[in-house]
């Protein structure tokens, strides 16, 4: 089987759980569309509610250190403003983030919420014209093999839900771990070519179970114990402009569809 895209996901809002899409435009210079667009940042927070230039994460309220993010999905329409949550499948609320008020219902639902982990109302900040409010400071996205998160649910003892690693693309047909090998090469994905520059060392939001909020893995530390390196992806930037799809093929320098 020759290597294709099997999910693609966003997250609109950083630290919430992953929006599944089917099909995608990538342009130079950028991440996925809607991807990390929107944050929450707490009340003592300095940073601007539409910053104009990228923002570290230490700005932020993170699921690395505020685990019960990870049973908050989000659900972010680009064509009328509207972010809606969820949890366990019903939606808890939504508003309309070009609207005040929209935004007021949002900050709502996460001042009760994390009522007792913040020591005030945390602000949503951010806007789809917006930099990635993305750990990485360089606009990209991430990639991650299915067969090496197989292989490492031999080394954790236990099912690894892949959206734990919060990757943009996961493909399936390739060898454990052969994306390691995709460093300092150009791939071809869909109609997009992209460069992969380096290896990703998952945090600590990997250790968080998508969809019910709880710390029950450790993944960097099983990873260093099972591979002697705590790194799960890769990162690749948009050289070339192009659609990626749901089953498009994946061709790495030098390759070929079969």
């Amino acid at each position: 089987m020759s290597p294709v895209v099997a999910r693609i996901y966003r997250y609109p809002v950083k630290g919430l759980n992953a929006e599944a899409v089917t099909a995608t435009t990538l342009q130079p210079g950028h991440g996925l569309p809607l991807d990390r667009v929107f944050a929450l940042a707490p009340a003592s927070a300095v940073v601007d509610a539409a910053p104009s230039e990228w923002v570290s994460e230490s700005h932020f309220v993170t699921l690395a250190r505020h685990e019960r993010l990870g049973a908050v999905d989000a659900r972010y329409d680009a064509a009328t403003g509207v972010l809606a949550l969820y949890r366990k499948g019903r939606k808890v609320t939504q508003g309309n983030l070009a609207s005040p008020i929209g935004r007021a219902m949002i900050e709502e639902f996460f001042r009760a919420y994390l009522k007792n982990e913040l020591p005030a109302p945390p602000h949503l900040i951010g806007s789809v014209s917006g930099p990635r409010l993305s750990d990485q400071s360089e606009p990209g996205l991430s990639i991650v093999g299915l067969a090496s998160i197989s292989d490492l649910e031999r080394v954790v003892g236990s099912p690894v839900d892949p959206l734990r690693l919060r990757a943009s693309l996961y493909v399936a047909g390739t060898a454990p771990w052969e994306e390691f090998g995709w460093v300092a090469q150009e791939i071809t994905v869909g109609t997009a070519r992209l460069l992969v520059k380096e290896r990703i060392k998952p945090t600590t939001a990997a250790d968080v179970e998508p969809g019910t909020g709880i710390r029950d893995q450790h993944i960097a530390r099983s990873l260093m114990a099972g591979f002697g390196h705590a790194e799960c992806g890769v990162f690749a930037t948009v050289v070339t402009a192009g659609n990626v799809a749901v089953g498009d093929p994946v061709i790495p320098a030098g390759g070929k569809t079969l």
